[in-house]
């Protein structure tokens, strides 16, 4: 086998395995242990446990990123699911009224350098990047009443290049 063909293989090798790490490709529900997803995912940025015993793992991928992926792992330590919540019927589920910690729970973490305080409305913004249904990318905020810490409101909007729109890659 020639040299350009063996590192062509590794090379192609090792991009596959950082594609599994990234979304967590790879882990079987039922088979994976939390171990092996965290070994696999690496840290969570979030973990909470639900009222049934569950373990949820959230990772965000940005900020250039797309995705929040959740882990379920179920009481007995097993992997039932990895889903991205990043998306509209996530979204949908935020209503005015939710605290932050139901806002992180349901989506994940915000980036932290796009959140913002703006005084006179004394309002708290978080933002995450996604991908829309129509492969656009797209920035969606949480509006928190900043005294209360409880939503008021959302937005979505399409990331603006200059030239265009931005889409999902």
């Amino acid at each position: 086998m020639k040299l350009t063909s063996v590192l062509f293989a590794t090379c192609a090798a090792l991009l596959l395995a950082g594609c599994a790490a990234y979304d967590g490709a790879g882990l079987r529900p039922g088979v994976a242990t939390e171990a092996e997803v965290v070994a696999t995912m690496g840290t969570p940025a979030l973990r909470w446990r639900t009222p049934e015993g569950a373990t949820l793992l959230a990772y965000p991928r940005g900020p250039m990123g797309f995705q929040t992926y959740v882990a379920e792992i179920s009481p007995g330590g097993r992997l039932v699911r990895i889903a991205n919540v990043l998306d509209e019927k996530h979204f949908a589920q935020i209503r005015p009224g939710m605290s932050k910690a139901q806002v992180l729970h349901l989506i994940g973490p915000p980036y932290a350098p796009w959140s913002a305080y703006f005084q006179r409305r004394d309002e708290l913004v978080w933002e995450w990047r996604y991908c829309s249904v129509w492969n656009e990318a797209s920035r969606f905020d949480v509006l928190f009443d900043a005294a209360t810490g409880h939503v008021r409101s959302t937005q979505s909007r399409v990331e603006n290049c200059g030239r265009g729109e931005c889409w999902c890659s």
